[in-house]
């Protein structure tokens, strides 16, 4: 038996026209894909390494500036 609130949505998604629907339904989509997974989940250690590295590239100015940064992008 469905649950007052999926007889609700039931109900008002199908009031809805085309382009709405397959608006609802892209942003449906876009809830789930942006949950978080348990198996994407680093360890406080692995955290802490990647900083480190992170940090240790940065003191060996293997970096770039915002500018540069953005010079890149408008080329994309």
């Amino acid at each position: 038996m469905a649950s007052l609130l999926d007889e609700n949505l039931q109900y008002y998604f199908t009031q809805l026209n085309e382009a709405e629907k397959k608006s609802v339904l892209l942003m449906l989509k876009t809830f789930l894909a942006g949950r978080s997974n348990t198996a994407d989940h680093i360890s406080i250690e692995q955290y802490n390494k990647e900083i480190e590295e992170a940090l240790e590239q940065a003191e060996a100015g293997n970096y770039i500036t915002q500018e540069e940064m953005e010079k890149q992008a408008a080329k994309w």
